[in-house]
C-alpha cells in the first residue's frame, strides 16, 4: 500500500477508528445498539509495518460494512488502542475495552495476546475474539472457545504446500524438500503437520534448519552450509516476514545451489517478494486468500474503497485482508445471531459461527468455507512475477 509514516497513521487513527462513514442509510443503532468491535493494533513497535494494515483492513471493512446497512440495520462500531505488540499493554486495552464498551468482538495483535485473554473473555460470556495468529492453538474450540483464526492454521498451510508440490512437480524423482525456520512459536508451528503429509506423499524433507529469530545482519553461513550437504530441490522457510531469507537466498547462489523458495502467509508480503527480488530469486508460497486476483468480486470491492479512502493505494497487503476477513467472520456471525433473534452471548455467536458452512466470502477465500474447526483449511500457492513485480496466482484451492 502507499507508504505512511508513523505520525500519520497514529493522528489519523482516532477519526479513522472511531467515526465510521454512514452515508445515507438508516441505521438503528439508537433502538438496538451498536454491535461493538474492540482491538489492540500494534501501530507502533516493532510491529508497525503490519499493525498499520490491520487496522486499516479491520476499520476499512467496518466502515464498507455500514456503508451498506451494517447488520441486520445495526452499526458496527470499532473501538481501537494501541497495544504496540506487547501483551501487557494489549491486556490493559482489552480489559479497559471491555468495562467500558462491553465488546461483542475483539481483535488481538497476535498469538500471545489472544492466548493472556482467553479465560477473561470466555468468562464474560459476551466476547469473540480473532487476530492475525494462525496458530493451531488458538483455532481450538475447547481450549479456545471465542476465538478463531482468519483463514487456515499453519498446519494446514503446509499440509496445503506438501500437496501443490506433490502435484505440480515435473522432475522424474520426487523433489528433495528442507525446511529453514525459527525456533519461536511462528517457526515451528505446523512444521509436524508438514512432515506428516510430506511422508504420506513420499516427499523427502531432506533437511531442518532451525535459525533463533533475527533480523538484518544476521550471519546465515553455517546455516547455508548444511544446506549445501543436503542438496534440496526446494527450501521452505516459516516463521520469517522477510529478514533472513533474502540473506540465504544469496549465499546458496553463491554457492552454486540451484533451490526454489518457498514461504507461507505473512512471509509472502511485499518486503520478502521486493528483498528476494533483488537478488535474482521468485519467491513462490501458499496464501490465505486470493492474493493477485483482481476478477475476484471481494477483491474489487476492496479496491473500490481503498480508491476512495485512500486514493494512490497499489499494493494490498496481506495483513489488510486478513483483518478485512476477521471483520466479514464477525459480522456474518452478528448476522446469524440476529437473524435467529437470539441475543449476542457467547454461546450464541459461538454456536453461530460453527454453523458458518459453504460460506461464499465473495471469493475472497476460493473454496467455500466452512468456520465450524474455527479455521478454514484452504490455501493456494501464489508465485512471484517479476515482469508485474507482483504475487500472482499458481496452483488451484486446495483444502487441506
Amino acid at each position: 500500500m502507499k507508504r505512511l509514516n508513523r505520525r500519520q497513521v497514529v493522528q489519523g487513527m482516532g477519526a479513522a477508528a472511531l467515526s465510521p462513514v454512514l452515508g445515507h442509510l438508516p441505521l438503528a443503532s439508537a433502538q438496538q445498539g451498536d454491535i461493538v468491535v474492540g482491538a489492540a493494533q500494534p501501530v507502533t513497535g516493532v510491529f508497525a509495518f503490519a499493525g498499520t494494515q490491520m487496522h486499516y483492513g479491520l476499520n476499512d471493512f467496518i466502515q464498507w460494512k455500514n456503508e451498506k446497512g451494517g447488520v441486520q440495520g445495526r452499526r458496527l462500531r470499532y473501538v481501537m488502542e494501541d497495544s504496540g505488540f506487547k501483551v501487557d499493554q494489549g491486556v490493559a486495552i482489552f480489559k479497559k475495552i471491555m468495562a467500558a464498551e462491553k465488546p461483542n468482538f475483539f481483535y488481538c495483535d497476535g498469538t500471545p495476546l489472544v492466548k493472556a485473554i482467553t479465560r477473561d473473555a470466555v468468562d464474560s460470556k459476551h466476547v469473540m475474539t480473532s487476530s492475525t495468529s494462525l496458530a493451531a492453538a488458538v483455532a481450538d474450540p475447547v481450549a479456545t472457545p471465542q476465538n478463531f483464526v482468519p483463514g487456515a492454521t499453519y498446519s494446514r498451510l503446509h499440509e496445503v504446500l506438501m500437496e501443490h508440490i506433490n502435484r505440480t512437480w515435473k522432475g522424474a524423482e520426487k523433489p528433495r524438500i528442507a525446511y529453514v525456520y525459527t525456533e519461536a512459536e511462528f517457526g515451528i508451528d505446523g512444521i509436524p503437520a508438514a512432515k506428516a503429509r510430506a511422508a504420506k506423499l513420499g516427499l523427502p524433507i531432506v533437511a531442518e534448519v532451525i535459525t533463533k529469530p533475527g533480523g538484518v545482519g544476521v550471519d546465515v553461513s553455517t546455516e547455508v552450509a548444511k544446506l549445501r550437504r543436503a542438496r534440496p530441490n526446494i527450501v521452505v522457510f516459516q516463521g520469517y516476514i522477510n529478514s533472513p531469507m533474502p540473506e540465504f537466498a544469496r549465499q546458496m547462489k553463491e554457492a552454486g545451489m540451484e533451490v526454489e523458495i518457498y514461504g507461507t502467509a505473512w512471509g509472502l508480503d511485499k518486503p520478502a517478494f521486493d528483498a528476494l527480488a533483488a537478488v535474482g530469486q521468485n519467491l513462490t508460497g501458499v496464501s490465505l486468500y486470493a492474493t493477485g486476483d483482481e476478477d475476484v468480486p471481494m477483491i474489487r470491492e476492496i479496491r473500490q474503497y481503498l480508491n476512495k479512502a485512500r486514493p494512490g493505494t497499489t499494493h494490498i497487503s496481506p495483513f489488510y485482508i486478513s483483518a478485512w476477513f476477521s471483520g466479514m467472520v464477525f459480522a456474518e456471525i452478528a448476522d446469524r445471531c440476529l437473524k435467529d433473534k437470539k441475543p449476542l452471548t457467547l454461546d450464541n455467536m459461538k454456536a453461530a459461527m460453527e454453523s458458518i458452512k459453504n460460506w461464499d466470502t465473495g471469493g475472497l477465500i476460493g473454496l467455500p468455507v466452512d468456520m465450524s474447526g474455527h479455521e478454514t483449511q484452504v490455501g493456494r500457492v501464489i508465485r512471484y512475477n517479476p515482469a508485474k513485480k507482483a504475487m500472482e496466482p499458481a496452483g488451484e484451492w486446495i483444502k487441506a
